[in-house]
């Protein structure tokens, strides 16, 4: 018998990617998955829309915007209350092919040492350029990226294999991870976190995987998020938190802050190409400020009304 799989979507607002998701869900070739949708409090009707069109679908409101670390939890134990063998992290601007979800069941089924696998993912706008193909991480510069980023896709008969983190859009997670090494931290609120788990999970024992043959596509915009204020905030406070709470060494704070960090403030500062970055350097000095006096979590006011 299959494994029993609870599939995680976060929403806040956005109630039309998420009634798409869900419509893609439907047609999964997987007889053992349900669906929970976590409500990040949304203003747009989406628990009421969700209730009436997919009356499959279990819906959790919580109430608050908890973020995508403390707002996944929120699936994560309902997954390990209701005795599932695996939880689905899915993000709610995706759509997926029909037969994702046995793929990575099955690749990560085939080898009981894997407690974590993702998907190759897409644009969705530009459906045969990779996303994300799995994540790496370079410990002496402190920095993580993603494999396959904008590249034409050429991975579908290429076996699963090992990589150090795979995208929190699209990662199945094994119940022994999850009681093993515990949930999502939610002092990153969000970015960094699942890259954390990854990390933290692969070093109890756990191998953290990429399946080429399960597809997903993610209605991703990096321009509107490399602008965005609010984002650029937790991917600079983050990283230092990610880096602190990974054991990682001197060197790679030292990179990260003064070859990465400083350089940029540096460049927003004095270049005049960079005025219109003005927004995005004080983000980031009050992120590196927030770091060091220890401010975890949601990130304070006066970034999020920037």
């Amino acid at each position: 018998m299959s494994p029993r799989v609870l599939v995680i979507v976060l929403c806040h607002n956005g109630v039309e990617l998420t009634l798409a998701c869900l419509e893609s869900l439907r047609r999964v070739e997987y007889e053992r998955a349900d669906v929970l949708i976590v409500d990040n409090a949304s203003t747009d009707g989406t628990p009421e829309l969700v209730r009436a069109r997919f009356p499959e679908v279990t819906v959790v409101e919580a109430g608050a915007n908890l973020g995508f670390a403390a707002g996944n939890n929120v699936g994560l134990r309902y997954a390990l209350d209701h005795g599932y063998d695996y939880a689905l992290l899915l993000n709610n601007d995706t759509v997926v092919a029909p037969d994702f979800l046995k793929t990575l069941v099955a690749a990560t089924e085939a080898d009981p040492a894997v407690g974590m696998a993702g998907p190759l993912i897409f644009y969705h706008d530009r459906p045969d350029i990779l996303w994300s193909a799995g994540g790496a991480i370079d410990w002496q510069r402190g920095a993580s990226r993603m494999l396959g980023l904008n590249e034409q896709n050429d991975q579908e008969d290429r076996a699963s294999r090992e990589v150090d983190f795979v995208s929190g859009c699209a990662l199945l997670v094994k119940r022994a991870v999850l009681e093993q090494v515990g949930l999502i931290d939610e002092r990153f609120y969000m970015y960094y976190e699942e890259t954390e788990w990854c990390i933290r999970a692969a070093r109890v024992g756990y191998g953290v995987i990429v399946v080429p043959q399960a597809r997903i596509w993610h209605k991703i915009s990096p321009e509107k998020r490399a602008a965005s204020p609010i984002v650029h905030y937790y991917m600079t406070r983050n990283r230092l938190l990610f880096l602190r709470m990974t054991g990682a060494n001197w060197r790679a704070f030292a990179h990260t802050l003064f070859l990465e960090y400083l350089r940029t403030l540096t460049s927003w500062s004095l270049r005049p190409q960079w005025r219109g970055m003005r927004s995005q350097r004080k983000v980031m000095l009050w992120a590196i400020a927030d770091y060091f006096s220890g401010r975890v979590g949601r990130a304070p006011g006066r970034v999020a009304s920037r």
